[in-house]
């Protein structure tokens, strides 16, 4: 049975992911293996925003000032579909 919601290809999955592979190179040296964890992580969150229409300086801008002070177990409440959530409501 088909289903219509799914898309048939991936592309833009195979594309947002094609400047970290071309950046491996570039960042073999940039300071320690824990540095690539953190380039996927914000590379995460850059593709998120583009896919989702999110404006990512509004996000950033709004989300990482406050950072240091967000218990680890409220972070769900910083990601991109749930601080969009909370600016529609506004």
């Amino acid at each position: 049975m088909a289903e219509g919601r799914i898309e048939v290809d991936n592309n833009w999955v195979e594309n947002g992911m094609r400047p970290i592979a071309l950046g491996r190179k570039n960042w073999l040296h940039i300071g320690s293996e824990a540095a690539g964890r953190d380039v996927a992580a914000l590379g995460s969150v850059v593709e998120t925003c583009k896919r989702n229409g999110i404006g990512l300086r509004g996000y950033l801008q709004s989300v990482l000032p406050g950072l240091n002070d967000v218990l680890a177990k409220r972070a769900a409440e910083l990601t991109p579909m749930a601080w969009h959530s909370r600016q529609v409501e506004k």
